[in-house]
C-alpha cells in the first residue's frame, strides 16, 4: 500500500509518498528544479532580456522595421535559438542534468557526464552561443545602439557565470574536462 503525506522542508513543500518504505521526494525535487530551470531560463534569456531590448529601444512597432532587416534578424535569431534547443535536449540526454546553474548555486539538476560530441563539439558552450546569436538577431531587427549597450552588458554578466562554470567542470571532471578544454574553444569561431 502507497501512503503519501505533505512534507516540507530544505526550501521546497512537496509531496513525499512511501511505498514499500522508499521514499521518493528526491525524484520530486528533481521534477521541480528542472522545470523551474527552464522557466527561469526561458523567462530571463528568451522573453525578458529581448522585451528589455526593445523597451529600452523606444518600443518600435514590427511594422516599422524595414523587411529585409526583419528577415535576416529573424533567421538570425531562429539559429540561435536551434541551436540553444539542440544544445538544451542534447545536455539532458547525455549529460544528464540540466543548463540552469547559477554562480555555482545549483538552480537545476547538473549534468552528471562530460559532454563533448554534438553541439558541444562545436563549442564548450553552444547553448550560450545560440542565445548569443538570438540576441544578435533581436539587435539588428531594433537597429539601436540602446538593444546593443544590454545585449554587452548582457555578455559581460554571463562571462563571470561561464568562468564559474568553467571552474566547476574542472572539479567534477578533472582532466577529462581539461583535454576538451584544450581542443575545444569556448563559444563557436571559425577557428580555435
Amino acid at each position: 500500500m502507497q501512503r503519501c503525506a505533505a512534507v516540507a522542508g530544505g526550501g521546497y513543500s512537496h509531496v513525499c509518498c512511501r511505498s514499500g518504505g522508499a521514499y521518493h521526494q528526491n525524484k520530486v525535487i528533481g521534477v521541480v528544479k528542472q522545470v523551474l530551470g527552464l522557466f527561469l531560463g526561458f523567462a530571463i534569456f528568451i522573453l525578458g532580456i529581448p522585451a528589455l531590448m526593445w523597451l529600452v529601444s523606444g518600443k518600435p512597432a514590427f511594422t516599422d522595421i524595414p523587411t529585409g532587416r526583419l528577415c535576416l534578424s529573424a533567421f538570425i535569431a531562429i539559429a540561435g535559438l536551434s541551436l540553444s534547443v539542440w544544445s538544451i535536449v542534447y545536455m539532458k540526454r547525455v549529460g544528464k542534468g540540466n543548463p540552469f546553474d547559477a554562480m555555482g548555486h545549483e538552480v537545476a539538476p547538473r549534468t552528471k557526464h562530460l559532454m563533448t560530441d554534438g553541439p558541444y563539439k562545436l563549442s564548450r558552450n553552444p547553448m550560450l552561443s545560440g542565445t548569443y546569436l538570438y540576441y544578435a538577431g533581436i539587435v539588428i531587427a531594433l537597429w539601436s545602439w540602446w538593444a546593443l549597450l544590454v545585449f554587452a552588458v548582457v555578455a559581460g554578466m554571463m562571462m563571470f557565470q561561464v568562468r564559474s562554470e568553467e571552474k566547476r567542470l574542472e572539479e567534477d571532471f578533472g582532466d577529462e574536462y581539461l583535454e576538451y578544454k584544450e581542443r575545444t574553444s569556448r563559444f563557436i569561431t571559425l577557428k580555435k
